[in-house]
């Protein structure tokens, strides 16, 4: 693994507003280039996962991270569209506002399947992928805190009664190195009833993403774009054998297993994650 840069561009904010829905983003890099590495954050999750990638990303090329609706400080309507496909099509309205018209995509959690299925629907302006802890994943069964949130009323109750230790608890225990207070603190923050909410909605709403293999697997599989596969070995959300599954999806993945992170690799261990994604985009925005 190269040692990646340390180089630094600014971080700037905007937003859009896609059929009355607003996203806050940050961006970095030439804001006039038509291609652009978009990540796109999951559950729970926001612009600010990214924002250290941003910046090391926009010091070679355009990158831009929004708040997904429900999430961050993006607005949290309760007659959105919390599905996969919704999701899909809110991404595409960002990118369209912003005048992406080719992207690296980085996706992480839900984001995998937000991002997939956009990518599925506009195959010819995916330039490369980079899965962090998702991925296609067949025979994939819901954690236990996703069926909690698929269950009605319980799912309910769950939401309403956790606290702040609760919850620092049980993110905490998805990495055996620990995540930043101040990452758990603004996770927690972001925490308000739309986006539990909206976390309920979207859980409800995905049957089976194991099924997603069978329905986006052969397109990938086809497309065969440039992959990498960053995943914490010790995710008790999302099992570490999906990784070496990709290859049968992206026959090119380069694999990087961080064997003492969790489920979000890029809090836990910053450096090992900038230093797999960082060559890997340098190498396909070049």
């Amino acid at each position: 693994m190269r040692a990646a840069t340390t180089t630094q561009a600014e971080v700037q904010k905007g937003e859009v507003v896609f059929q009355g829905v607003r996203s806050p983003y940050l961006a970095s890099g030439d804001r006039q280039s038509e291609e652009a590495v978009v990540f796109v954050h999951g559950n729970p999750g926001s612009s600010e996962d990214w924002r250290d990638l941003l910046g090391r990303v926009g010091a070679f090329a355009r990158a831009v991270a929004p708040d997904m609706p429900g999430f961050g400080q993006a607005d949290k309507p309760e007659d959105f569209n919390y599905t996969v496909e919704g999701y899909a099509r809110h991404l595409d309205g960002i990118l369209g506002h912003l005048g992406i018209e080719r992207a690296h995509l980085v996706l992480h959690d839900f984001g995998g399947p937000w991002g997939l299925t956009w990518a599925a629907q506009h195959p010819q302006r995916l330039a490369s992928v980079a899965l962090i802890n998702i991925g296609i994943m067949p025979g994939y069964r819901w954690h236990s805190l996703a069926r909690i949130w698929r269950t009605p009323i319980l799912g309910e109750l769950f939401q309403a009664t956790t606290t702040r230790f609760g919850f620092g608890f049980l993110i905490q225990r998805s990495s055996p190195r620990g995540l930043p207070r101040a990452t758990v603190d603004r996770m927690y923050r972001d925490l308000d009833w739309g986006t539990k909410r909206a976390v309920l909605r979207l859980y409800r709403a995905t049957d089976n993403p194991g099924r997603m293999a069978d329905v986006l697997g052969p397109l990938f599989r086809q497309l065969d774009v440039p992959a990498l596969v960053i995943w914490g070995a010790a995710d008790p959300f999302v099992p570490v054998h999906f990784a070496e599954r990709q290859r049968a999806f992206f026959p090119r993945a380069q694999i990087v297993i961080l064997e003492e992170s969790g489920h979000w690799p890029f809090a836990d261990d910053p450096e090992a994650v900038a230093g797999a994604l960082i060559p890997f985009l340098q190498k396909q925005t070049q």
